[in-house]
């Protein structure tokens, strides 16, 4: 059970004191579906997609054409971001993380806020808890947002924020690659690609946040859970995960979820709900979730990427077939995360409140995802 550490502050629960699982941290029905592996051989139905960026560009947007059609979801090599950066990004986190319990919660996320520590924002939809501790920060404003954790800089501080603003750096430009390489691969010419751009502005509009995860080692993994299952609401988003895995994925035809492997220095990139929008349903997001482990710590960063809260998401003409309507109406990021929130207190679909009255079976996500489970 927690120590005192937890019972000073009740928002705070000691993982590395517990020695069960508490009911508050218990979840039902974590095993109604089974598990496989998803680091088969590349022809086989369970294995999770690669795509190499080093292939030629037709190869690598046809790779994604047809993970972002079939999976939602890839795993990305060849991406050129320095594994030597990678090790420093997962070691700072892990520092983070190994704080005093008093540090981080003084960087605690309030009601309303989204950057700061704690857990997941989603958290607050569910009546269980999760097992991990997390951290939300914004690339944009990152050295103001970690003065909450070291208000007294200092070298800790300064290490933290340069590895992280070096890695951002590299994340950026990866993302626009991979942007242009997700409009070719439905099929856009440059012409077109250049027209999109100079319409939607998507590129260079972009923003970035960062959200870091650790997953303690747990007593009896069975019963907890890392990170509920979900869709992630933006555009897509990378993984960045250490060598113990953790991230799966949900599978139909027969229902299952799908481990991802650790593969050393690749990133996993998930198709998030405003992107399924924009491609009109032809790339769909990935319901996910994250498992822990009974002996090995798992650490993870999320790398987001989505529209500037205020910009109006639709789908683009090229990705509506020729006499169709959209599948989607337009929707800004605020206005589709209180769609979410109204989603998750029912168990509904946010993509199904926001499809077209008209292609409502074409936009159904619902097929891409099991139920959800709001409450026990």
């Amino acid at each position: 059970m927690p120590t005192p550490s937890h019972l000073k502050n009740p928002l705070y629960f000691d993982f590395r004191a517990a020695r069960r699982v508490p009911e508050s941290h218990a979840w039902p029905a974590l095993h109604d579906h089974p598990v496989v592996d998803g680091g088969g051989a590349p022809a086989t139905p369970d294995a999770v997609p690669v795509v190499d960026l080093r292939e030629p560009g037709a190869a690598a947007a046809a790779g994604v054409a047809r993970a972002a059609e079939q999976w939602g979801a890839f795993l990305l090599t060849g991406h050129g971001v320095p594994a030597e950066l990678l090790a420093r990004v997962e070691d700072r986190i892990a520092c983070l993380f190994a704080l005093p319990a008093a540090d981080k919660m003084r960087a605690s996320r309030g009601p309303g806020d989204a950057c700061g520590y704690g857990s997941p924002i989603i958290a607050s939809f569910f009546s269980k808890c999760m097992w991990s501790e997390g951290y939300t920060f914004s690339p944009a404003s990152l050295r103001g947002d970690l003065r909450k954790l070291w208000p007294k800089a200092g070298d800790d501080y300064a290490s933290f924020c340069d590895v992280m603003e070096e890695f951002h750096k590299e994340m950026h430009v990866l993302a626009g690659k991979l942007l242009e390489l997700f409009l070719r691969a439905l099929g856009l010419t440059d012409e077109q690609v250049a027209a999109v751009e100079e319409e939607r502005r998507i590129g260079e509009t972009m923003t970035a946040t960062m959200h870091l995860n650790w997953y303690p080692r747990c007593p009896d993994p069975r019963r907890a859970l890392g990170l509920i299952a979900h869709t992630d609401s933006g555009f897509f988003t990378f993984v960045l995960q250490s060598l113990v895995p953790g991230l799966q994925l949900f599978r139909h035809a027969p229902d299952r979820w799908v481990a991802v492997p650790a593969v050393p220095g690749a990133f996993v990139v998930n198709v998030g709900d405003l992107f399924q929008i924009l491609t009109n349903g032809r790339f769909h997001s990935v319901y996910h979730r994250a498992v822990v482990n009974r002996d090995l710590d798992r650490i993870s960063l999320g790398y987001f990427l989505g529209p500037p809260p205020h910009a109006k998401v639709a789908p683009l003409r090229e990705a509506v077939p020729p006499g169709r309507t959209p599948a989607y109406r337009a929707v800004t990021w605020l206005e589709y995360m209180g769609v979410r929130e109204k989603a998750f207190a029912t168990g509904a679909s946010a993509l199904n409140m926001v499809a077209t009255a008209a292609e409502s079976d074409d936009a159904d996500a619902a097929v891409h995802q099991p139920p959800l489970v709001l409450s026990s």
